[in-house]
């Protein structure tokens, strides 16, 4: 490289002219003016001295040991003799850097005929080690006859670095003082504190944009700090005091300006600052408000109060309770436990989230008319599918071209006196499975009842069916047009269901209608509206929608299909639909002529789109706005339901029906009898009604002949009954469903066996007798006062035996002045549990003034069971 000037070398590094002169001076070179030659020589010189100044020239390792381990097998021997030894042999290699002033006073005095010579790129010697191993180490390399004064100029050397090392250390020291007297003199006065941005110089290849680089300036002596401080491999902002690091920075701060040396400085203590933990302990306990359902689990329950597990069963174990980290606790137990370890408690029910979705559903706003729902059933055969294809078709479809096009199983009907919406069930088994569901959907339900046949076993059912579900009743007698039709007939045995037509005093309206020619239709619909406007039906339609499934199936190739009937509010399309334990938007709507609609109101059936899974028909429906909520409903749904079934289970066993039922009341054993022949079953429901007596009585929710179906099981769960089988038995499906609802069957062949086991659960629900038997008695002969017991009488036992744990009643001139329990019982100085006749005790008897002459009975109470 040629010789250049100060000013160019100072632009070629990027620093100030000055401070490169005032460098070089220090260095020890000539120059003194900007136009100054500097040879390559003095560059080395320059840059020798700002490696040693800036600690760079003992930068590096001094020493590096390299291992190498390989790992060979052997097998030795033969036969059953051989074995595989496995041989570890292990390297070491250790180089050490030479200084190059020792390299070349060792290739001075070292002969012209070696062999092996050191390398001279890089500079350094090999010293091979030995393995640990005993494989043979490599050959060390010869040296010449005069090492050994190659090696005391090599301590020579040393002692000259060493030398300059310790003077320049004086130096450094000299400087640093000389810096401390001027940060004394600076801190006096204010600092301006300038923040600084992180430097960009990185591509943010995420977004693919290119950050800005600052380039250095002339004059940026920060800048070239940061530079160095990098390639020194510093990572901290503020060096450790006293450490060599803060004599190095001092020495790097030297020539800097005042404002570059505030900033660094004011960066400094921030990072200190940075550093301390910002977490303090508390001084006093938290308080936390802990939400105790009617069921957690232990863990669950120290999770909420921010404590161990171990914590809240060293707790239990003091009040008495041993509990796992898994076992559950009761509601009463765990607010127990939260209020003992200090902290508040939140009493939660698992019906809130319920609850909070019914607030949350408000329907207030103008009530409007709203047209009934009515339900068709009768007995097999006599003419509901008629009558309700007769209706169908003249009054909806009569508009129509091409009449219907698709029925989804509701619809409704356009009368003089409103509309009516029809529910096409599939008999009595979905009406059951809705009321069992708590589905109260229907207004109205027509009785139809053939003229010819009369009241039939499905005929009864029904009128039970709309009892227990609390719906008025219109009677159709269908079939007037045939020859032998005899109406009289019906309206009797009608009467003896306690049926009674208005005509006879009831008030339940009968209309005579034929499906085949339509006569009485029209006044069958009339009879229906009237109903309703006696009912007064009303609904909010200004609101969303809320109302029950009718049915749902999974079609292929669209999904989910669900019939709904809105009860409250308008459904329009997009909602999100929560139905029992299924919700999804609503993504098409068809009412019942298949047509695509957008909104539906009150009392209208529709078929929708785009739940999750099918719902069960019964279940309630709503509109929400928040598909999480729905979500977190819907799953806590699942769960109830499987904790009501197992409820079920229990709770329908025939040893459990007394269970829960109010004392208070007159207690009721509700069956449903199934018998082969009709006398057998009038036989069994006589002698059920002469069973029981002003406390107990057995009630037969329903009876008749033939074999268990699959209805009897649900109206044995609707009503909580169970079910009896005399000489009949139940299909397959039958007995599925009785074993996933919990419903009991018994089967019977003897009416004896029968009414002996219903004996006994009625005996089971009668309230214990309670007999009492005295077993002793004490007169008191003196009272004494006693500074720890109080008053204690000093009695003697005259007969039976005197218990400590039993109650007592106090005796006056043979007459009951009190009644309570012993408080202490004494013979001498001890504590007995009891005094057996003819021996002297001291009785304490709490709360009561004993005088002398009294008589202490003690007596015990016994609970007898009761036989009917």
């Amino acid at each position: 490289m040629a010789e250049v000037t100060v000013s160019e070398l100072a632009k070629s590094v990027g620093a100030p002219v000055e401070r490169l002169l005032k460098q070089m001076q220090e260095a020890g070179l000539s120059q003194k003016a900007e136009d100054a030659m500097v040879s390559d020589e003095e560059k080395q010189q320059l840059l020798t001295y700002l490696k040693t100044s800036h600690g760079e020239a003992s930068s590096g390792p001094a020493k590096i040991t390299l291992k190498r381990k390989t790992t060979t097998t052997l097998k030795t021997g033969s036969g059953s003799a051989r074995k595989t030894v496995n041989v570890e042999v292990r390297k070491k290699r250790t180089y050490v850097k030479r200084d190059p002033q020792e390299l070349e006073t060792e290739a001075e005095v070292e002969a012209p005929e070696q062999v092996a010579a050191p390398e001279p790129t890089p500079p350094v010697a090999e010293t091979p080690v030995e393995p640990v191993v005993s494989e043979p180490a490599p050959e060390a390399p010869t040296r010449s006859s005069f090492v050994d004064d190659a090696e005391e100029k090599r301590l020579a050397a040393q002692e000259r670095r060493r030398a300059e090392e310790e003077r320049h250390q004086a130096e450094l020291k000299a400087r640093e003082e000389a810096r401390r007297e001027e940060d004394t003199k600076k801190e006096q006065e204010p600092v301006p504190i300038v923040p600084t941005a992180p430097p960009a110089d990185k591509e943010d290849t995420k977004h693919g944009k290119k950050k800005e680089r600052r380039e250095p300036k002339d004059g940026d002596e920060e800048s070239k700090h940061r530079k160095r401080a990098g390639k020194a491999g510093k990572r901290t902002l503020g060096p450790k005091k006293g450490s060599k690091a803060e004599l190095y920075a001092l020495v790097e701060d030297e020539g800097l300006s005042d404002e570059v040396l505030a900033r660094r400085k004011s960066m400094r203590a921030q990072h200190k600052a940075s550093n301390k933990h910002a977490f303090k302990k508390p001084t006093q306990k938290i308080v936390h408000e802990v939400e105790v359902p009617e069921t957690i689990v232990v863990s669950e329950l120290a999770q909420r109060m921010s404590v161990k597990a171990g914590e809240v069963i060293k707790q239990l174990m003091k009040m008495g309770a041993m509990a796992t980290i898994n076992q559950p606790l009761d509601q009463e137990t765990a607010q127990i436990v939260v209020e003992e370890m200090g902290h508040q408690v939140k009493l939660v029910s698992e019906d809130d989230i319920e609850t909070a979705l019914e607030q949350e559903l408000s329907y207030e706003g103008e009530a409007q008319p709203r047209a009934p729902v009515v339900t068709v059933m009768g007995h097999v055969d006599h003419g509901k599918t008629s009558l309700l294809d007769y209706i169908r078709e003249t009054k909806v479809a009569s508009g129509e071209a091409g009449g219907i096009t698709q029925h989804i199983g509701a619809y409704k009907v356009k009368t003089e006196h409103g509309e009516i919406a029809f529910l096409d069930t599939p008999g009595h088994a979905a009406f059951t499975a809705m009321r069992a569901r708590g589905a109260q959907c229907t207004d109205v339900v027509i009785l139809v009842v053939a003229s010819d046949d009369g009241v039939m076993p499905q005929t009864e059912e029904a009128i039970l069916h709309a009892r227990a579900a609390g719906v008025p009743i219109v009677v159709a007698i269908n079939k007037c047009d045939k020859e032998g039709a005899d109406p009289e007939r019906v309206k009797n045995e009608l009467v003896a269901k306690e049926v009674i037509p208005e005509e006879w005093g009831g008030d339940t309206q009968f209309v005579e209608v034929s499906a085949h020619t339509g006569a009485g239709i029209d006044q069958l619909l009339e009879a229906v509206s009237l109903q309703a406007e006696v009912l007064e039906l009303t609904a909010v339609k200004d609101a969303p929608a809320k109302g029950v499934v009718v049915e749902s199936r999974v079609d292929k190739g669209r999904g989910v299909v669900a019939t709904l009937l809105i009860q409250q509010g308008t459904l329009k399309h997009g909602d999100l639909v929560l139905a029992g334990q299924s919700y999804g938007r609503v993504r098409a709507m068809t009412n019942e002529l298949g047509q695509d609609v957008k909104e539906v109101g009150p009392s209208s059936p529709v078929e929708i789109l785009g739940l999750d899974n099918a719902p069960s028909a019964g279940d309630d429906f709503a509109v929400l706005s928040d598909e999480r909520k729905a979500r977190e409903i819907a799953e806590f749904r699942v769960e109830k339901e499987r904790k009501e079934k197992l409820q079920r289970q229990q709770a329908a066993k025939l040893e459990n029906m007394f269970a829960g039922m109010d004392s208070e009341q007159k207690k009721v054993l509700p069956v449903v009898v199934k018998a082969d022949v009709r006398g057998s079953m009038e036989a069994i429901q006589a002698s059920l009604a002469e069973i029981g007596n002003e406390e107990v009585e057995v009630h037969v929710v329903s009876s008749g002949v033939g074999g268990i179906t699959e209805n009897d099981i649900n109206l044995a769960l609707t009503s909580g009954a169970i079910v009896i089988g005399f000489n009949v038995r139940a299909g397959a499906p039958t007995r599925r469903l009785a074993e996933s609802e919990g419903v009991e069957i018994r089967y019977y062949s003897i009416i004896y066996q029968l009414l002996d086991d219903v004996k006994s659960a009625l005996s089971g629900m009668l309230s214990p007798e309670r007999v009492e038997t005295i077993v002793g008695i004490a007169d008191v002969r003196e009272v004494f006062s006693s500074p720890k017991f109080g008053q204690v009488a000093g009695c003697m036992v005259t007969e039976g035996t005197v218990y400590r744990n039993k109650p007592i009643r106090v005796l006056r001139d043979n007459v009951v002045i009190y009644e309570g329990e012993l408080e202490s019982l004494r013979r001498y100085k001890d504590d007995v549990n009891e005094v057996r006749n003819g021996m002297e005790c001291g009785i304490g008897v709490k709360n009561y003034d004993v005088k002398v002459g009294d008589q202490i009975e003690v007596y015990d109470v016994k609970e007898v069971a009761r036989e009917l």
